[in-house]
């Protein structure tokens, strides 16, 4: 293929993409037609509407491939042949899928079935149609009834997405959709205007830094290995995203795959390097055959393999699946890995940018890293380092998850708060219940008390509060939690990815879960802290890789924050949140008791029996619990309508 063949694809499909953007990023033809007659966009792109289906992970499994199969099948039952489906990557909104978005207007339907599906299409999809309001996502209708765009829900309204600008709009396994949403066109721009030093200021100038947790500026990477010697050079992207709740590279995979082959092959100019490998894990299926797909489409355009788009420059890329070692996240394990060897890490230094991959010099990256180098090449360093903070620029993706209403992928830009994030675009705490933490950074991370809720999110401020950036998991607490539980948590998940060939880190997370596991049960010592404390600050300075280095900052974060409820644990055996079981009792209130016996019927080990006492107002004995025999299950307060169960 050649670059003008390539701006043809762009042309051909571009007013088609465009329909789906947001307002704002629509084209003034696009916006003045859908303004004037939505039907009119036929003329320009073919299609009346068109009705983009969510085929990321969380909404194919919730059935959103039997959406689309419904769609197809009703369209053939009432002669619509002028609706286009698309199946794209994740449009953010996980805790609503599987969803659907309808274009030109914008409708967008939420926790979607094939009833539901059929619906839209006899009533919304046929000519003159209306838009289904009970169908909608709540977020998008007024009370009155009329229809908010959702791009300014709260949801997204604040979020800028940059690496995430391609997902949910394209359908991801087509690539000529791809080209016309804007892939590809960096590196046209480099292999005609640029030489290799010039990329290289460029996204030195922008200021991104590596999103995969240490945030190391890339441009400052991509130097030191153009500058080393050597004839072979290779280009590495991890998309080994093994924290506990992070999702953040798969969506991308699944959504814009094209945006990372072409970063990488942008890297490899740059550095001289002329061979890539992408290094994902098994368990990420449709990441994984996208990922094929998008290679074998883009050899067969002429965008990888020898002679790219007929400019002398040759990139080739593979794909190595990892088996799910959450250590084969660090570098040179990862790099270890791809070589065929178990996957441990190395000593560093050398670095490698300097003896990696095969001994050569490697530079690698992370998937959320590759999404943003096509928009700093076609926007500028200027533009880009215009985002953000003064150190930390551009945009981050988060993966929002645990006690917070909008579960779901967001981009926002750096500095943004943490109250923003959480009461804003995250919808806040359900069931009215307060925030007590956020745990950023994954098992490599620490937790954010709720003091520090306004504080602007940036790789140095997390730092500064006991935390760190990571690959971007953001998990909220609520005044449920227990920390020390939460500690022990990731503990666990450390001690069992340790690939175990430094001992600070084999014997370090073992002995701290032990001591972790004896503060749960009710049996720790208050010298069990100082033990705690010491072999941390141990492991931080002598373990060989960033897993044994960075496995004790859960616990020295909690210990620092949250200390009232280590001792709380230890001096008074007791668990505030009521999470520790060794720690629970659970007693019945005789005088709220009706004696219903809801409780005794449901209880697994026959623990509870009726007493003599009758409480005024009722006329049934009351119950109580034999302590000795209750496993502290909570089936008897769960089962409880008149709240009679404490638990303590």
């Amino acid at each position: 293929m050649t670059v003008q063949e390539l701006d043809v694809i762009r042309q051909k499909k571009h007013e088609l993409i465009e329909v789906r953007r947001t307002e704002k990023d629509q084209s003034e033809e696009v916006r003045r037609i859908i303004k004037e007659q939505g039907d009119k966009l036929a003329e320009v792109t073919g299609y009346r509407k068109q009705v983009l289906v969510c085929g990321g992970t969380g909404c194919t499994s919730s059935h959103s491939a039997k959406v689309i199969a419904q769609l197809e099948e009703s369209f053939k039952e009432l002669g619509i042949d002028d609706v286009l489906i698309v199946k794209t990557g994740c449009f953010g909104l996980c805790a609503l899928g599987p969803i659907m978005i309808v274009y030109p207007e914008g409708a967008f339907y939420s926790q979607m079935t094939p009833e539901h599906a059929k619906t839209v299409a006899e009533k919304h999809l046929v000519k003159g149609g209306e838009i289904v309001k009970e169908l909608l996502y709540k977020g998008t209708v007024h009370e009155d009834g009329s229809i908010i765009p959702f791009a300014e829900t709260p949801f997204y309204k604040k979020q800028m997405r940059i690496a995430l600008r391609n997902c949910g709009v394209i359908a991801a396994e087509d690539i000529e959709e791809a080209i016309a949403a804007g892939d590809y066109q960096a590196i046209e721009k480099v292999l005609t205007t640029m030489t290799p030093d010039d990329v290289i200021k460029e996204v030195l100038d922008s200021g991104l830094r590596g999103r995969g947790g240490a945030g190391f500026p890339t441009g400052r990477k991509w130097m030191f290995a153009k500058a080393s010697a050597g004839d072979i050079k290779y280009v590495c992207c991890n998309a080994d995203e093994g924290d506990p709740g992070a999702f953040m590279d798969r969506s991308v995979l699944e959504g814009d795959p094209h945006c990372v082959l072409e970063a990488m092959t942008i890297a490899g100019y740059a550095i001289g390097a002329h061979q890539g490998y992408i290094y994902v894990r098994a368990e990420y299926p449709i990441a994984v055959e996208r990922l094929k797909i998008a290679i074998k489409q883009a050899h067969e355009y002429g965008l990888l393999g020898k002679n790219i788009l007929g400019l002398g420059f040759d990139f080739d890329i593979e794909i190595r699946l990892g088996a799910g070692a959450f250590v084969c996240g660090e570098e040179t394990a990862l790099m270890t890995s791809i070589e065929g060897h178990r996957g441990e890490p190395r000593p560093r230094p050398p670095f490698p940018a300097v003896k990696g991959l095969f001994e050569k010099p490697t530079i690698l990256n992370n998937v959320e890293t590759w999404a943003n180098i096509n928009p700093i090449i076609m926007k500028g360093a200027k533009w880009y380092s215009s985002i953000g903070t003064e150190k930390s620029k551009g945009t981050k993706v988060f993966a929002l998850g645990g006690k917070i209403t909008n579960v779901g992928l967001v981009e926002v830009p750096m500095g943004t708060t943490l109250r923003e994030i959480i009461e804003e675009i995250g919808g806040g705490i359900p069931n009215g219940k307060k925030f007590k933490a956020a745990q950023t950074g994954g098992p490599s991370g620490g937790c954010i008390p709720a003091e520090y809720i306004d504080t602007p999110i940036d790789f140095d401020n997390l730092v500064a509060i006991g935390s760190m950036m990571g690959s971007g998991g953001l998990i909220v607490l609520d005044e449920d939690t227990c920390m020390v539980d939460i500690s022990k948590f990731y503990l666990e998940f450390t001690a069992d990815e340790s690939c175990g060939k430094c001992t600070p880190c084999r014997i370090g997370t073992k002995r701290l879960l032990q001591l972790l596991t004896k503060i749960t049960e009710g049996k720790g010592e208050p010298e069990d802290l100082t033990k705690i404390e010491e072999l941390a600050e141990h492991m931080k300075s002598s373990s060989l890789c960033a897993l044994g280095q960075s496995a004790p900052n859960p616990i020295l974060s909690t210990l620092h924050h949250f200390r009232n409820e280590y001792e709380d644990h230890i001096y008074n055996h007791h668990c505030t949140a009521g999470v520790c079981k060794a720690l629970l009792s659970f007693t019945i209130d005789k005088e709220k008791c009706i004696g219903c016996g809801m409780c005794a019927k449901n209880c697994p080990v026959s623990a509870i029996t009726r007493t003599d006492y009758v409480a005024p107002g009722h006329k049934l004995a009351s119950f109580e619990i034999d302590t000795a025999k209750c496993i502290k299950c909570g089936v008897c307060q769960s089962n409880c309508k008149f709240k009679a169960v404490e638990r303590k």
